[in-house]
């Protein structure tokens, strides 16, 4: 059977996605490490993680906006070189100040990746395939989480720590050659087939009159239920992603006693199930579509709300005695938060015309980001004294909230569309 085109183009942001997330990612493992070497308190190390927070939430809507300017082709394949010259940088660092520098330098420059890959959804997908092709772009972030370890672990035993950020930053560099030299739109690709355009273009003429006139800049985006129907969920959702991408590795060894090759042996599992979460959720809501006969809105907030009574699995963890029942309830977390993560992700691509999806999935990042970034430093500031155990909870409470909202602030279009 030929794979169609689409389904290359996005392969190829899978993979953009992956380095992005490897070179994100590689701090956390390093983490250890690093706090020895630069005698960073818990708390400081929550900063560090902050300015690279601040800086991807400042630049997110910026960046969409830049994307939805340049187009994809110049624009992702910067931003792809910014970000690797930024995570080499690292390697320079002399104590938290100057690894914070660097950091909030990674932050504006991977802030493309996601809305990219919304757009490139957009541009290349029908409505009903959305949600499928966001799931296997989605897997990047998780992929590129789950090899950072083995990958940073082994090059500080190898070659130092500095060396972790070198190797992590620079094969982004390489994808963005490939990227430039090898993307194009659909209208601007001379080798799809006719066939594959009727496919891309099925659907289009229904969610266009279920969107009616919509919004083309980012002031009038601000006033519509749809888009703070996306963000409120988003902003709720991000901390459970973010606290696991920055504080497994830190949790593993301060609260369960693990070392670093423990680390490096299991912390890339729950990060391998949200893979599996990524891919079900994707697959998810066309399913339920064509099973339940409902409109594509609410196939996305039944992906949403299976997710977040999944998040009761990471809530638990406080009542676990083992690293082993920890990291498997974390598993659960990372499978249940990319599950309604990509649907949430999706809705930008379903409700906003395809000029303007980078800059409003930007802009539902950004309020993710301040999310994420608001539970890092109240992590830093009380998991010395209380404990992870009371935050862990919190993040099952704020995915209900999160459903809760997209349930009522986006209404139904007025018909479905055909799964």
């Amino acid at each position: 059977m030929r794979i169609g085109t689409r389904w290359w183009i996005i392969g190829l942001v899978t993979i953009g996605t992956v380095l992005n997330y490897l070179a994100r990612s590689s701090l956390s493992v390093a983490a250890p490490t690093l706090k020895g070497e630069f005698a960073m308190t818990t708390q400081q190390y929550s900063w560090v993680v902050a300015s690279f927070q601040a800086a991807y939430t400042v630049m997110q809507p910026i960046a969409g906006y830049l994307l939805d300017l340049m187009g994809l082709r110049l624009g992702f394949a910067l931003f792809a070189v910014g970000w690797s010259v930024a995570n080499c940088c690292h390697a320079f660092a002399v104590g938290w100040p100057s690894l914070a520098l660097f950091r909030g330098m990674l932050g504006l420059t991977e802030a493309a990746a996601i809305p990219a890959g919304l757009k490139t959804v957009a541009e290349w997908f029908p409505p009903r395939e959305r949600t499928v092709a966001t799931g296997w772009f989605n897997i990047g972030s998780s992929l590129g989480a789950m090899i950072a370890p083995p990958i940073v672990v082994a090059c500080i035993a190898i070659w130092g720590w500095q060396s972790a950020f070198v190797v992590t930053g620079a094969v982004g560099i390489l994808w963005a050659g490939i990227w430039y030299a090898f993307y194009r739109s659909p209208d601007d690709y001379s080798g799809l087939s006719p066939a594959e355009r009727v496919q891309i273009d099925q659907g289009r003429d229904v969610e266009l009159e279920g969107r009616g006139e919509g919004p083309l800049n980012w002031r009038d985006l601000l006033r519509t239920r749809e888009f703070w129907g996306i963000a409120i969920p988003r902003f709720l959702a991000d901390p459970a992603w973010q606290t696991f991408s920055f504080f497994i590795p830190l949790y593993l060894v301060e609260a369960k006693g693990l070392d670093l090759k423990s680390v490096a042996a299991f912390a890339w599992l729950p990060f391998l199930a949200a893979d599996a979460g990524s891919l079900l959720g994707g697959y998810m809501a066309p399913w339920v579509m064509r099973h339940f006969k409902v409109s594509l809105l609410t196939s996305r907030k039944i992906v949403v709300t299976t997710g977040a009574l999944l998040m009761v699995g990471p809530a638990c963890i406080g009542l676990t005695v083992s690293p082993a029942a920890a990291i498997t309830l974390f598993c659960v977390g990372g499978f249940a938060h990319q599950m309604l993560s990509g649907a949430l992700m999706t809705l930008a691509a379903d409700l906003f015309d395809p000029r303007i999806v980078a800059t409003a999935g930007g802009m539902a990042g950004s309020a993710a980001w301040i999310g994420g970034m608001s539970f890092s430093l109240l992590i830093g500031a009380l998991a010395d004294t209380i404990g992870y155990n009371p935050l862990f909870a919190a993040l099952a409470v704020f995915d209900f909230i999160g459903a809760a909202v997209l349930w009522t602030l986006l209404r139904p279009r007025s018909r479905p569309l055909a799964a």
